[in-house]
């Protein structure tokens, strides 16, 4: 990850609509979810969903398949491991121990999903 494609990140999240989104979409996990439901539950238009989902798509956030005339979304929960890594490469310098060390961000992750 570097500074570019953090910003990208940032910029593709930089919408209360796209927050909400991209916890929506964390929150279904590897099933994701189609946008028309997803429209729905956020209580907006699918053609309002559209847009901020594809400005989330440029950055890499989500993913989209094809599932015959709907599309399914996924959350790129890996991209966003990245960016807390580094966002927090140089936290807590060489106390390679401390929970906000970047060696331990998978085990919270892991710990998180259980």
């Amino acid at each position: 990850m570097n500074r570019d494609d953090a910003t990208t990140i940032f910029d593709s999240l930089s919408s209360g609509v796209r927050l909400d989104a991209w916890r929506l979409l964390v929150k279904a996990g590897n099933e994701g979810k189609v946008a028309g439901e997803m429209a729905k539950e956020m209580g907006i238009a699918p053609n309002a969903l559209s847009f901020h989902l594809k400005a989330m798509l440029h950055a890499g956030l989500v993913s989209v398949e094809q599932q015959g005339r709907f599309l399914r979304y996924r959350a790129n929960i890996t991209l966003m491991i990245d960016l807390i890594k580094y966002l927090t490469e140089e936290c807590c310098g060489e106390d390679t121990q401390a929970s906000c060390h970047p060696s331990q961000l998978n085990a919270v992750c892991t710990q998180a999903d259980k």
